[in-house]
């Protein structure tokens, strides 16, 4: 079963960057110019120095700085204005106003935000905006994904009930270590309620010596980290809800709190009520037009989700809709940027 999982990941991975690399080499961006729209909003997680790992089943959601500064430099070169999430709705509604914009984002609020990101944006005097978990800040809320991964790395055999009774792990082996990352992510992603699904692997890493809340402590800025990092004038925050929930799969009430009660906290750390908000995992499967007009009654200007796309005239229709494109850990080249910011790939798909 692992086997076939990688085979069919390692095939996607090899695509994606197949289609990359031929729209890179063609120039096709010269032949098709109207795809990139009017410019793309980027998504991203962590920021740090490249470290080689045998099991690196988040790899997808870590870049270098050096990658940034290409992404950046990337950026430059095809003529897109660097701009403030919250600025895009007003700048795009603009019709004397022909640029094309790229603006950055990075969800989740991790220390490595602070510490080697936001150096890169200030030497190229880019805006950034990060969106931020109040229950990641507050250390109430674990990070299921990054449980997962240290579960995974640090333990050979293991037994857990994915709801069919208790199964032996045996994760011995780096794929066998992956595919139990993946059934993992898939029984907290699809699998019944979600605040129960993350208890039980929280309860499995306390059982082998693993805190889920440490994790979390180490990995992500507290409310006086937010404090400081707010004094820089190129910083934005945005709202990332309460518990980082799928809010396709929660209940009205509690999508509601989840979204005004994100938006408080915020405030709170940063001195500044969010205008911008993102939607955890911002598949499509976490985000329907339910969400959508959720977060525009929670009064934010601009809501952005993780489905690719260019920005566009059709983002002001639904201005809490905005998709994004990922800089992700698997294609850290700055070639693959510009075929990313050229949208041919996006209309491809």
């Amino acid at each position: 079963m692992f086997l076939k999982a990688k085979a069919k990941r390692l095939l996607k991975h090899a695509g994606i960057r197949a289609g990359l690399e031929t729209v890179a080499l063609t120039r096709a961006d010269a032949l098709w110019p109207s795809a990139g729209g009017r410019g793309v909003i980027f998504t991203l997680h962590h920021v740090r120095p490249a470290e080689t790992r045998t099991h690196d089943p988040n790899a997808l959601l870590s870049v270098t700085p050096q990658f940034l500064d290409e992404a950046i430099r990337a950026c430059a070169e095809a003529g897109l204005v660097p701009v403030a999430l919250e600025d895009l709705p007003r700048l795009l509604a603009d019709a004397s106003d022909r640029r094309r914009f790229v603006a950055f984002t990075l969800d989740d609020g991790y220390r490595n935000n602070a510490e080697h990101a936001a150096p890169v944006f200030r030497r190229h005097g880019v805006p950034y905006t990060i969106f931020i978990t109040k229950g990641f800040v507050e250390r109430s809320r674990s990070a299921w994904w990054e449980t997962a991964e240290a579960l995974t790395t640090r333990l050979d055999m293991a037994e857990f009930d994915f709801g069919q009774g208790l199964e032996q792990l045996d994760m011995r082996r780096p794929a066998q270590k992956r595919a139990a990352f993946d059934r993992f992510s898939a029984f907290v992603q699809t699998a019944g309620d979600e605040d129960e699904t993350i208890a039980r692997l929280d309860r499995l890493a306390r059982a082998h010596g693993l805190d889920p809340l440490a994790i979390v402590d180490r990995l992500v800025m507290d409310a006086d980290e937010l404090r400081a990092l707010a004094r820089d004038p190129l910083a934005r925050f945005g709202a990332h809800t309460l518990t980082h929930v799928n809010l396709r799969r929660a209940g009205a009430s509690r999508l509601r709190d989840e979204l005004a009660g994100s938006a408080e906290a915020v405030a709170t750390y940063v001195g500044r009520a969010p205008r911008t908000f993102a939607y955890p995992y911002g598949y499509a499967e976490a985000v329907g037009e339910r969400e959508v007009q959720a977060a525009a009654d929670a009064g934010f200007a601009i809501a952005v989700t993780t489905q690719p796309g260019m920005l566009g005239p059709w983002n002001l229709a639904r201005p809490t809709a905005f998709g994004r494109v990922s800089l992700n850990g698997l294609y850290q080249k700055k070639r693959l940027v510009k075929a990313l910011i050229s949208g041919i790939p996006f209309k491809l798909m």
